[in-house]
């Protein structure tokens, strides 16, 4: 997966170079881009731009750098509520395996840890769709605040700061699973405790199972919510928009109504900033968390193609038609796909070292038996003398310690393989993606050789009306025309042209 999602992002760059250059885009920069209306009507002072050399509105670098420093405290007060979110819904599925267990049912008893599991999923899911429409608003106006002077600044801020935001809100459930959960237990008689209550333990089978609940519920219950929105609410949004001009188009003469009205009653485009998001999330699930559910990519390209259909009705058929804007490529969010592809080796690896039970059984027949007879008593502790003593009863729990609660040669043996295992297994993979990113050039052969002719026959061109400008200008004119210099800029030819009438 890691391999993959390197190779899509290396063609997803030849094929923004070739939609660049079929919208003649390729040699768009941010500095020709205008200041934004906001920006313009809220600016304290006028100064003259050092690129195009015309007055514009100015805001002080200083000021803007204090605004921004202030929103990031924002940002970093508003993740502590996400993290105290969390920790809300790990006591709660405490207090839920509590009461399962206190209602005296085998079946409930039984099932308790499953129960409270699935519960508090749904309940994490609410709690990370509700914060998510939060912290969009406040990040909006937060980006307002802190003035930026071009489009593209202003939508790579705000970018960022929701992207940040929804990766702890989103991901941070599952990363206290997979690395967190059942890592802090401590031992029979010597329990680790959070505000009084037992630390969380992971189930029989391993925290990876548990992982691969909470991913199903969390991925696949975001894309049937959101599905469900992006059909739902354009419809209720197109029907109010509807009925509040129906009263309007009474007063008009029964005539058939022109294109452009038609459009016009549709709804406005709120821009594609919620459809990229989306994407980003779904390729974070997908890459990050492979290991733990594999099933992911399935559900993504049944949920994509869903999607691509909902979204072509939405765009077609109930949205206004957008206004173009020229942009050279995707912007910060190819930069947050990259990092994406990187974290997702880091915390594969991590993931199949310590959570999986992949090493373990390598050791075990490496060292013990080949056919695993024998592998769960090998996992297994047995509990210290004094709680013996105390509980009147001998019990097994799962870990690699000595009778004292001691950490064994067994255990040390495999936290060395681990460690070695990710060193190796990230090594290894990085070093293909770089020979993948060296391997496929960012721009196709064809491209480059169509961008290379159209080159030439400027120059091509700018010669041939330099030479016609020559044949027919008088000799005393010819010292200004050689004067000028040769570019194939059009721009500078007309000023060719007019130096030559003013010259001669």
């Amino acid at each position: 997966m890691s391999l993959w999602a390197v190779t899509f992002l290396e063609y997803w760059k030849r094929k923004n170079a070739t939609l660049a250059h079929h919208w003649d885009c390729m040699d768009f920069h941010e500095e020709e881009e205008p200041p934004r209306p906001e920006f313009a009507a809220m600016a304290p002072a006028m100064e003259e731009n050092p690129v195009t050399g015309v007055k514009e509105p100015y805001f002080p670098e200083k000021a803007r750098i204090s605004r921004m420093l202030t929103g990031s405290m924002v940002i970093v007060i508003m993740l502590c509520v996400v993290m105290i979110f969390l920790v809300t819904v790990i006591i709660y599925r405490s207090i839920v395996s509590v009461m399962m267990f206190e209602t005296g049912s085998s079946v409930l008893r039984t099932q308790a840890g499953n129960i409270a599991n699935i519960s508090s999923s749904l309940v994490n899911l609410a709690l990370i769709l509700l914060m998510g429409q939060v912290y969009t608003a406040l990040a909006e106006q937060l980006t307002k605040w802190e003035m930026h002077r071009t489009q593209t600044q202003y939508e790579d801020a705000f970018t960022f700061k929701v992207f940040i935001f929804q990766f702890v809100n989103f991901y941070s459930s599952p990363f206290y699973v997979a690395f967190f959960k059942g890592r802090f237990v401590g031992y029979p008689g010597h329990y680790g405790t959070l505000f009084g209550m037992r630390n969380e333990d992971c189930g029989p089978g391993g925290c990876l199972i548990e992982l691969a609940e909470q991913l199903c519920i969390i991925m696949v219950g975001k894309q049937l919510i959101n599905n469900v929105q992006e059909f739902v609410i354009p419809k209720i949004k197109y029907w109010r928009q509807k009925r509040a001009l129906s009263s309007v188009k009474k007063a008009q003469k029964a005539e058939e109504s022109k294109r452009w009205e038609q459009d016009y009653e549709l709804i406005p485009c709120e821009g594609l900033f919620d459809e990229y998001l989306e994407i980003v999330l779904q390729f974070g699930f997908i890459t990050i968390f492979v290991a733990a559910f594999p099933l992911a990519p399935l559900f993504a390209l049944l949920n994509n193609w869903v999607e691509v259909r909902l979204d072509a009705y939405k765009f077609v058929c109930e949205y206004r038609r957008p206004v173009a804007e020229r942009a050279q490529h995707i912007g910060v969010w190819f930069i947050i796909l990259e990092a994406l592809s990187h974290v997702s080796v880091i915390v594969n690896a991590f993931l199949i070292a310590f959570t999986s039970d992949f090493l373990p059984r390598l050791l075990y027949q490496y060292k013990f038996n080949n056919d695993l007879h024998g592998y769960v008593n090998f996992t297994l502790a047995y509990s210290p003398p004094s709680y013996n003593y105390s509980s009147h009863t001998v019990c097994r729990y799962k870990a690699f310690r000595d009778e004292n609660g001691k950490y064994t040669l067994v255990y040390w043996e495999l936290l060395a393989a681990r460690l070695g295992f990710i060193i190796a297994f990230e090594h290894v993979v990085f070093f293909v993606l770089r020979v993948i990113d060296w391997m496929v050039p960012d721009i196709p052969e064809s491209l480059e050789l169509k961008i290379k002719r159209e080159r030439y026959l400027a120059k091509q061109a700018l010669a041939d009306k330099q030479e016609a400008l020559l044949v027919s200008t008088p000799t005393h004119c010819e010292p200004c025309l050689f004067s000028l210099p040769l570019t194939p800029e059009s721009s500078e030819t007309e000023a060719v042209s007019e130096s030559l009438s003013s010259c001669c």
